[in-house]
């Protein structure tokens, strides 16, 4: 590994979780995810990957792009892991057009099978756990509960 690329991976963090939140959690939720964002940026922390589903990945997008607003010196990157092209096909068209207008402010776009298939997420969720240094516990069980939590134990993380 160059040390160009040990250095962004040192500066990345990801995230990702469940598709729906509760309402009565929402604002809580939002709240603990801008400040975890905040602290990684914080701690030097410049690249930030999540899913891009609805839900959670949403949220942590949105709350990304709002950082970038407010640390433009600092120059914060978005980058969407998506399973496959076709991920929204399925969608209410609310989402979907939440979900295109995230995809074209990202910085960067990352799909990591060409169709859905057998293993397509676990597939993302490992591209995203190995291209980061930080998968941030704060969140809550929003950030560790399934797929990614998973693919952690299987790299000793």
């Amino acid at each position: 590994m160059r040390n160009r690329e040990k250095n962004k991976l040192k500066q990345t963090c990801c995230f990702t979780g469940h598709r729906k939140i509760s309402v009565k959690l929402l604002n809580t939720v939002s709240e603990r995810l801008t400040e975890t964002v905040n602290s990684a940026i914080q701690n030097g922390y410049r690249y930030f990957i999540t899913g891009g589903a609805v839900g959670f990945d949403t949220m942590v997008a949105l709350t990304v792009l709002n950082a970038k607003q407010e640390h433009r010196r600092k120059k914060i990157k978005l980058i969407l892991a998506i399973p496959y092209p076709e991920q929204a096909d399925e969608w209410d068209r609310s989402d979907v057009d939440e979900y295109e207008r995230i995809k074209a402010l990202a910085d960067e776009v990352v799909y990591i099978s060409k169709e859905k298939k057998k293993g397509c997420m676990h597939k993302r969720n490992r591209y995203m756990v190995d291209n980061s240094s930080l998968y941030d516990k704060k969140i809550g069980w929003y950030s560790l509960y399934g797929g990614i939590c998973t693919t952690k134990q299987q790299k000793n993380l």
